[in-house]
């Protein structure tokens, strides 16, 4: 009794001390502000520093080449999107907000980039927020220049933040792009897309008020994201039966679908900005046996994404493997669990091995154990992304290296191989009334996708907290504070039902901690334009003319000559029935110097350089790096519904081993089997660099037995237990380029280039 009774004062002096606390807080102030767009600080740069960079690649380029390359970073989050607020609170041991005018500075100085977009969740940008985005990029681009030749060209954008249960829901998320700033020109609403998604960024209760109790000197901090959740949650639905151009711009949009989002967008908006498909692999949010082909119906309206992201801070979204991580039925309203390939586990077979080894632990006999290890791989299977939950109790390291690609360049976490790009290439659907294929014509690009305002962080490998995702609780004991109790380790699974599953929060549901290996700083997009300005960007980024790196400045010319001497740069379609001469010209980019260039200290003061920097910046030396060889890689989209995709995806057509040569390597090549197969092809190259130290370019760290299996796992946490650690290792860092898309066609126009398809800008 005396103990209930000390528990009972106990607890009333901790609410006491709680509304204490909101007493005096509503006294002074405290319970939060919205933030605002910040405040740019960096000068214009010099027009001889921009030159120079102009004239370092043109020194280096092909004798045919007029076009300037320019580098750019087209998905960046700010603290006007909820995760990024989330990820910079104290308690996981983030930096701060960071603001739009961070990411201005930041590209310029920092990073040194050419252009930028801004995209932060519409789930979050209040009409409010979406006014401060846009007078925030104007700004910045006022200062860089509005001429022909600015320092900076910014773009105003928004990400649309889909997120399906099962993979016949699941569409993934686009980043939507606009050309120009003006208001007419621009969406009079950033578009989400509701659901999963939406409810994860919009309905969150906030930090409970014990938090800034117990973490009172930044208590602002949590004041000021719980009033920036109260503030988006204020604003009302719109009427999802009204036409978006009849729409108040005081509400929240959405549209569930991408044919709905680009119907909204183009048809009653009258826009036409690039929409860009992203992180279609990374296995954090997509649900295993998700794939291309409901994107391809006509509609979801598949013509008007001319671009996709394969490569980010999230992973590289590139490579098919025939592998499966799940199975569907028919309708795709349940799973069953395939065996172990090659050197791939699925985690669902995992999930069986950790219920097994736990059950024959406790003495139960083997045959109950193997059954319950089949229950378990079951569970797992029919619970999505959450089906780790079947398990209950367990650590990431017990997962060892479980649904993982471990054959890929630095893949993302849990690559789901069947919506990768080279899958999405060789992908087509037969519903035309003629019969006629529908595929996707993409070009690629790199980003950085990163939360904290950094655009173009992959430049050096340096403070993998702020230029990665990373991050996580600062202590043993915030960490109890802020994850669910995991349970004990059992030894027989337990299955969710979907019902149980909807109740759950966005990130209760997913493997936070184990993903936490996998956060990379980002890759670029790189154009060739035909000179340093808006039209000149949006025109390359419209006819696919646009390559992705890894991060650091590969320079990238994949050109197609055919009979007639025509030229069919990257990303360009031709119908032709005798197959052209492919040309490969790569130059590696310049090794880094420590600290910032001049023209940085000058622009910015230190302690700037150091908030926003992290006092590291693009420095180039005057030494380049080694490309070191190229891979063609040879894709024949499908020609009639069913055929196998790995029959179709050559990923090493050919490999061009090159010479050391500091001003690059070149090499040509043809393909006879064009004209044998009579049939639609693709062709792209990766050129690959000398290998240099990457954060978590190994996610995994796995000690192996001599078969080669994983039996021990050691991670990368973005917590507390890494420390310092860069967690660096050795990594090709490569380009991709576009791909030059042959139509097999007899009699050939005399063009190479195909007219763009219907309703579509320079190609679709």
């Amino acid at each position: 009794m005396l103990r209930i009774i000390g528990w009972v004062i106990a607890l009333a002096v901790v609410l006491g001390a709680i509304g204490g606390v909101y007493w005096i807080g509503a006294r002074e102030g405290w319970f939060g502000s919205e933030r605002d767009a910040g405040v740019i600080q960096g000068k214009r740069i010099p027009d001889e520093i921009i030159s120079a960079r102009t004239q370092s690649i043109r020194a280096v380029a092909p004798q045919e080449s007029t076009d300037q390359i320019l580098f750019g970073d087209l998905h960046v989050h700010t603290t006007f999107s909820a995760d990024a607020f989330q990820f910079s609170l104290p308690m996981i041991g983030g930096p701060g907000v960071h603001p739009v005018a961070d990411a201005c500075d930041f590209a310029r100085y920092c990073s040194a980039l050419d252009f930028w977009s801004i995209t932060d969740h519409a789930e979050t940008i209040t009409p409010l927020r979406w006014q401060r985005t846009k007078d925030s990029i104007r700004a910045c681009q006022k200062i860089a220049g509005d001429g022909p030749n600015p320092d900076l060209v910014s773009f105003v954008g928004f990400e649309w933040t889909q997120v399906g249960r099962l993979p016949t829901e699941h569409f993934g998320h686009k980043n939507v792009i606009f050309k120009d700033l003006d208001d007419e020109k621009l969406a009079a609403r950033a578009i989400g897309a509701g659901g999963v998604a939406s409810t994860a960024l919009r309905s969150s209760f906030g930090i409970p008020p014990v938090i800034p109790l117990l973490d009172f000197q930044n208590r602002q901090a949590y004041f000021d994201f719980n009033k920036f959740l109260r503030l988006t949650q204020a604003v009302p639905d719109c009427d999802r039966g009204t036409p978006s151009d009849k729409l108040s711009k005081e509400c929240y949009e959405t549209a569930p679908t991408p044919g709905e989002l680009v119907r909204r967008l183009y048809d009653e908006q009258k826009l036409n900005p690039l929409i860009i498909p992203h992180g279609t692999t990374w296995g954090f949010y997509t649900p295993p046996g998700t794939n291309w082909f409901k994107a391809l119906n006509a509609k979801e309206r598949p013509e008007k994404f001319p671009l996709v992201e394969i490569y980010s801070g999230h992973g590289n979204s590139e490579e098919y493997r025939s592998w499966k991580d799940i199975i569907p039925s028919a309708d795709g309203q349940s799973a069953t669990c395939p065996e172990p390939k090659g050197s791939y586990t699925p985690s669902c077979w995992r999930a069986g091995e950790i219920i097994r080894e736990r059950c024959l632990k406790s003495g139960v006999n083997t045959a109950d154990c193997d059954k319950r290890a089949v229950q378990a791989r079951d569970d797992y299977a029919n619970m999505g992304v959450a089906g780790h939950l079947a398990v209950g109790g367990e650590t990431p390291e017990e997962w060892l290296d479980a649904g993982q690609c471990t054959d890929c360049f630095i893949p993302p976490f849990n690559h789901r191989a069947a919506n990768s790009v080279q899958a999405g290439l060789a992908s087509a659907i037969f519903d035309d009334p003629e019969g006629k294929a529908t595929r996707f014509h993409w070009g690629f690009i790199g980003s950085s996708d990163n939360h904290r305002a950094r655009p173009g962080t992959g430049y050096k490998p340096v403070d993998r907290r702020k230029n990665t995702e990373a991050g996580g609780a600062i202590s043993a004991a915030w960490r109890d504070r802020l994850l669910p109790d995991q349970g004990k380790p059992e030894p027989q699974s337990k299955r969710m039902s979907r019902d149980e599953l909807t109740t759950m929060a966005g990130f209760q549901l997913t493997e936070f901690e184990r993903q936490s290996s996998f956060w990379l700083a980002g890759g670029l997009a790189a154009v060739h334009a035909a000179e340093r300005s808006r039209d000149a960007i949006w025109d390359a980024l419209q006819r696919r003319e646009v390559y992705a790196t890894s991060g650091p400045r590969i320079l990238l010319w994949f050109n197609a000559i055919d009979a007639q001497g025509n030229k069919i740069p990257m990303g360009a379609r031709a119908q032709t029935d005798t197959v052209p001469t492919f040309e490969v010209h790569a130059v590696g980019a310049f090794k880094q110097k420590p600290g910032c260039p001049d023209f940085a200290k000058a622009g910015l003061d230190e302690a700037r350089i150091k908030n926003i920097c992290s006092g590291e910046c693009y420095n180039p030396s005057d030494e380049r790096r080694l490309i070191t060889r190229i891979e063609v890689v040879k894709i024949r989209p499908q020609a009639k519904a069913g055929e196998d995709l790995a029959q179709l995806i050559e990923d090493r057509y050919l490999v061009h081993t090159c010479k050391p040569d500091a001003n690059g390597c070149k090499f040509s090549f043809t393909d006879p089997e064009y004209n044998k197969a009579k049939r639609d092809t693709i062709y792209y190259v990766k050129a690959i660099q000398e290998a240099e130290p990457t954060i978590n370019a190994e996610p995994i760290k796995c000690e192996r037995d001599g078969n080669g299996k994983c039996i021990k796992a050691t991670l990368c946490y973005g917590d507390y237990r890494s420390g310092e650690d860069a967690c660096t290792s050795p990594a090709e860092h490569r380009a991709w380029s576009s791909p030059i898309y042959l139509d097999y066609r007899t009699k050939a126009a005399e063009s190479p280039a195909l007219p763009p398809p219907e309703g579509t800008p320079n190609g679709g």
